[in-house]
């Protein structure tokens, strides 16, 4: 019963939240839009300012080219973030990959210490990354190390 009743409220605070959360992205769009219009009829106000003082021709040239100007600095400008951003992605998952994998190894170490056996379960292994540790290092060419021609 008591169960139920707790459902009853949380289901009913869930639809509450959902109805306001609706009515306000109605309010925001509806506001976006009036922003826009008003955005609009600034830009307008400003090109007739603009075309009684330099012509028309002039004027509408001027604002094309500032708005492809401001059209590239926004490409310029998400293309730069969206770089960092994947940048700091790729840090933060290998970060994960990385405490994921401890965490494993250090769970398990336990069970693969038991006994003799367990131990040659954790040294090989381990001897073995630090045999390919050492071919990697002696087998790739450093940059500083190629003859010039």
């Amino acid at each position: 019963m008591l169960g139920s009743v707790i459902a009853a409220f949380i289901s009913g605070e869930a639809s509450n939240m959902a109805r306001r959360a609706r009515r306000a992205m109605i309010v925001y769009v509806l506001a976006g839009l009036a922003g826009l219009v008003g955005i609009g009829f600034l830009v307008a106000a400003g090109y007739i300012a603009a075309a009684e003082r330099f012509g028309a021709i002039e004027t509408a040239a001027g604002f094309g080219v500032g708005f492809l100007l401001v059209a590239g600095l926004i490409i310029g400008i998400s293309g730069l973030s969206a770089r960092r951003r994947s940048r700091r992605e790729a840090d933060r998952r290998s970060f994960d990959i990385a405490s994921i994998a401890a965490a494993a190894a250090i769970s398990l170490l336990p069970s693969m210490l038991r006994g003799r056996a367990g131990i040659a379960a954790v040294v090989w292994p381990v001897l073995a990354l630090l045999a390919y540790a050492i071919y990697r290092e002696n087998t790739t060419p450093d940059k500083g190390d190629e003859p010039s021609e």
